[in-house]
């Protein structure tokens, strides 16, 4: 099973590639994207790798956490899914209709 893995703390020299090639010896990497601000394309400072196997991702945490990529110490961990929040503007309150 896959897992995803952020990686925060990046320097504004990383990218995509680079983040793949930190993590590559691993194993295998479904994806390695550097988050990156819409309106300037510059990087947000942080990203996430994908790994086929959750083993392999959990040696990339211990061993890669606390340490230097393109000159800046990351920090890396599991990546907590966000999910979709309810939105949408509804009412709130008491109140009749």
């Amino acid at each position: 099973m896959s897992k995803k893995l952020f990686v925060g703390g990046l320097s504004w020299d990383t990218t995509d590639a680079s983040l793949n090639q930190a993590f590559e010896s691993f194993g295998e990497i479904t994806e390695a994207k550097v988050i990156t601000d819409r309106e300037t394309g510059r990087s947000r400072g942080f990203g996430f790798v994908t790994f086929t196997d959750s083993d392999a991702a959990m040696n990339a945490i211990s061993e890669m956490d606390g340490t230097s990529i393109d000159g800046r110490s990351v920090k890396v961990n599991e990546a907590q899914d966000r999910g979709r929040s309810g939105g949408g503007g509804g009412r709130s309150g008491g109140g009749r209709w």
